[in-house]
């Protein structure tokens, strides 16, 4: 019986499908008149959705952050890791920025120094990790008191305003400034209201 059955199945010319050979005629005139085979993948879909299912299958589509086209399948690689608008972050500072503006960032990013609290140097971040691996946590006299000696040089210079003198001042002036605004306000609102009131 196993025999007589695969004996009994016929190729379809159109979609390639074995057919039980008694339904062949039957499923030839309705494979070929509603069945279409798609250009790109060979898969059989029906005629009247052909189209709906090219553009949702194969068509190229336009990268949502750079505008690029390209094939359907390589757009989420193409988002994650070559987009140039894709959003990456600064190694140094961790601030998210466009990947194509990622270069020149780091470049002035990298170059920002911070003290190495065991040497008292101040270090490059860029050069950060390999200080880290290097660091004796010996202090370096000579190198952090360039800035003390070229502070001292420059003399005392003038003498700065002391803090709380001038936020006082600040909050003195903060203090009247919002009293003239709340008094004139006031005035406006009021007169508005009485506007309103003679006109009903």
């Amino acid at each position: 019986m196993a025999v007589a059955s695969e004996e009994a199945t016929i190729i379809c010319n159109h979609c390639d499908r074995a057919v039980p050979s008694p339904n062949i005629d039957l499923h030839s005139a309705h494979c070929f008149r509603n069945l279409e085979k798609c250009k790109v993948c060979g898969d059989m879909v029906p005629k009247k959705y052909a189209k709906e299912h090219y553009s949702d299958t194969h068509a190229p589509v336009a990268c949502s952050l750079c505008s690029e086209t390209m094939e359907r399948e390589i757009l989420a690689v193409h988002k994650g890791e070559n987009c140039p608008q894709r959003i990456v972050t600064c190694e140094f500072c961790e601030f998210p920025l466009p990947a194509i503006d990622l270069a020149e960032h780091q470049e002035v990013c990298g170059n920002r120094t911070e003290l190495c609290h065991l040497c008292n140097k101040y270090i490059r971040l860029r050069e950060r990790y390999n200080h880290e691996i290097s660091c004796t946590g010996v202090p370096d006299n000579n190198g952090s008191s360039s800035r003390d000696a070229r502070a001292a040089e420059r003399g005392p210079g003038p003498q700065r305003r002391q803090p709380n003198e001038f936020s006082r001042k600040r909050l003195i002036f903060t203090i009247a400034l919002t009293g003239i605004a709340v008094l004139l306000g006031s005035l406006f609102f009021g007169r508005k209201t009485e506007d309103n009131q003679v006109v009903h």
